[in-house]
C-alpha cells in the first residue's frame, strides 16, 4: 500500500502538483495575473514620472518610498487585524480599492489634470492597501495547502511572479510607446479585478477548530496587546530575529538599486522606454530560474545551507549592474539583475515557507507582520537614501554604494544558529506540529 501511495504522489507532483487543487488553482491565476499588472506599474509609474511629468531624480525615489511607507506606519496594526478579520474578503476589498487608486491615474491625464502629487498619493494608498493584502495572504496559504506543500505552493506563486515580471516589465515599455505612459497603467488596474474575481471564486469550507479558537483568542484581547506579542515573538527568537535584520539591510540596499535603475537607464546610459522594459524584464528570468530550483536545492543542500548560499553567492552579482551601459555593455545588466532576482527568490520562498510552518497559527499575521515591518519599512528609507546619493554623487555611483550594501548583507545570516545548521527548524520550540 505504500508504494502505491508513493507512486500517486510522484504522478502528482509530475502531473500539475498543487495547480490540480482548484482553490491553489484560481489564488495562483489571480496572482499571476496581478503580478503582470505590477510588474508594469514597477516600470510604468516610474516611466510616467520621468518622462510625461519630468520629475527629478529624488522624486522619483520618492515614489518608491511612498509606496512602501504605509509598512512604517500601519505595518504592526495591520498584523494584528489580520489575525481577526477573514484572510479572504480582506485580500478582494484590498484589490478593489487598488484598482480604483491605479485607474485614477490615467483618467486624470486624459483630462490634463494630473500631477506627481497625485501619483504620490495613489502610492501610498496602494501601498496601504498592499499591507494588509501581503500579511492577509501569508496567513491564507497555509489554509489551502498542508505544511508539507507549503514549499512546493511558495515556489508555485514565487514562480508565477517571476514569469509575471518577465511579461509585464517588458510589455510596460511597449504599452508606454504604444499607447502611452498614463493609459498603460490602466492594466494594472484591471489586474487586480481580476484578482478579486479568482478570490471570490474559491470555495471554502466551514471553519476549522483552529480559526475558532483563534478567533475566541483575538476577541479577549486588545489589538495593542496582540502587537506587542508579535513583536516579542519575533525579537526573542533566534531564527526570526536574524532573518529580520537581514530582510531590512538587504530591501534597503536591493530598494536603493530598485529607486534609481529607471533614472540610470533612461538619463545616464540613454535607453528608450522599450529596451528599458525588456532590460528589467530579465531580473524576472531570474526569479524564474530561483523558483525552479529552490526545491530541489532545499532538497538536496537544506533549508538553511540554501538560503546562506544564495543570500552570500549572489548578492556579489549585483555590482555588475552599474556597469550597464549600450551595445555589449547591456549583457552586465542581464547577468546581474538576473543572477541577484534568483537568489532573492529562493531566500523568499524559503523565508516564507518557514515562517508559515515555525510560527503559531494564531500568531502568524502578527509576526508577519512585525517581520515585515522593519523589513518593508526599510525599503522607503533605502529609497530616500538613494534618492539623495543620486543627486549629491551621480546616478552611478550612487549604484555602486547601494549595491555594495546589498552584497554584503548576506554576511548578517551567519549567525550560529543558521551557519550550523543544515535544516531551518520545522517549528518554534514549544509548538507542536
Amino acid at each position: 500500500m505504500r508504494i502505491a501511495e508513493q507512486s500517486q504522489v510522484r504522478a502528482y507532483h509530475r502531473y500539475g502538483g498543487l495547480l490540480r487543487q482548484r482553490n491553489f488553482r484560481l489564488l495562483w491565476i489571480g496572482e499571476s495575473i496581478s503580478g503582470i499588472g505590477n510588474a508594469m506599474a514597477v516600470v510604468g509609474v516610474p516611466l510616467l514620472a520621468v518622462t510625461v511629468l519630468h520629475a527629478s531624480t529624488f522624486a522619483v525615489a520618492a515614489l518608491t518610498a511612498a509606496a512602501y511607507l504605509p509598512w512604517l506606519v500601519i505595518g504592526l496594526p495591520a498584523g494584528a487585524w489580520v489575525d481577526r478579520l477573514p484572510s479572504r474578503p480582506l485580500m478582494i476589498a484590498c484589490d478593489l480599492i487598488s484598482a480604483l487608486l491605479y485607474a485614477s491615474l490615467p483618467v486624470a491625464a486624459w483630462i490634463g489634470v494630473l500631477t506627481i502629487g497625485q501619483v504620490v498619493v495613489v502610492a501610498l494608498l496602494a501601498g496601504a492597501a498592499n499591507v494588509f493584502f501581503a500579511t492577509a495572504y501569508q496567513v491564507y496559504l497555509p489554509s489551502l495547502v498542508t505544511a508539507a506543500e507549503l514549499v512546493e505552493g511558495n515556489a508555485k506563486l514565487q514562480g508565477s511572479a517571476s514569469v509575471a515580471t518577465i511579461g509585464g516589465r517588458s510589455a510596460a515599455g511597449l504599452a508606454a510607446q504604444a499607447v502611452g505612459d498614463a493609459t498603460a497603467l490602466l492594466f494594472n488596474g484591471v489586474s487586480f479585478l481580476v484578482s478579486a474575481a479568482c478570490l471570490l471564486c474559491i470555495r471554502t469550507g466551514a471553519p476549522t477548530r483552529e480559526a475558532s479558537q483563534r478567533a475566541t483568542t483575538v476577541r479577549a484581547t486588545t489589538v495593542h496587546a496582540e502587537i506587542s506579542q508579535g513583536i516579542r515573538f519575533v525579537a526573542r527568537d533566534p531564527y526570526l530575529r536574524s532573518l529580520t535584520i537581514y530582510g531590512a539591510v538587504a530591501n534597503l540596499a536591493y530598494t536603493g538599486n530598485l529607486a534609481l535603475v529607471i533614472v540610470f537607464l533612461v538619463r545616464v546610459v540613454a535607453l528608450g522606454p522599450a529596451a528599458v522594459g525588456l532590460l528589467m524584464a530579465t531580473g524576472g528570468i531570474g526569479g524564474m530560474l530561483g523558483a525552479l530550483v529552490a526545491g530541489r536545492l532545499t532538497r538536496r543542500l537544506g533549508t538553511a545551507r540554501t538560503l546562506l548560499t544564495s543570500a552570500l553567492g549572489t548578492g556579489l552579482f549585483g555590482l555588475l549592474i552599474p556597469l550597464t551601459g549600450t551595445g555589449p555593455r547591456a549583457a552586465y545588466y542581464v547577468i546581474g539583475g538576473a543572477v541577484v532576482a534568483a537568489g532573492i527568490v529562493v531566500g523568499n520562498i524559503i523565508v516564507g515557507s518557514f515562517r508559515q510552518a515555525y510560527c503559531p497559527p494564531e500568531m502568524l499575521g502578527r509576526v508577519a507582520a512585525s517581520m515585515r515591518f522593519l523589513a518593508f519599512g526599510a525599503i522607503p528609507l533605502g529609497a530616500l537614501l538613494a534618492g539623495g546619493l543620486g543627486t549629491a554623487l551621480g546616478v552611478r555611483n550612487a549604484l555602486w554604494v547601494i549595491l555594495t550594501i546589498y552584497a554584503l548583507s548576506g554576511t548578517l545570516l551567519l549567525t550560529r544558529c543558521i551557519r550550523t545548521r543544515k535544516d531551518l527548524p520545522a517549528a518554534a520550540p514549544g509548538q507542536r506540529r
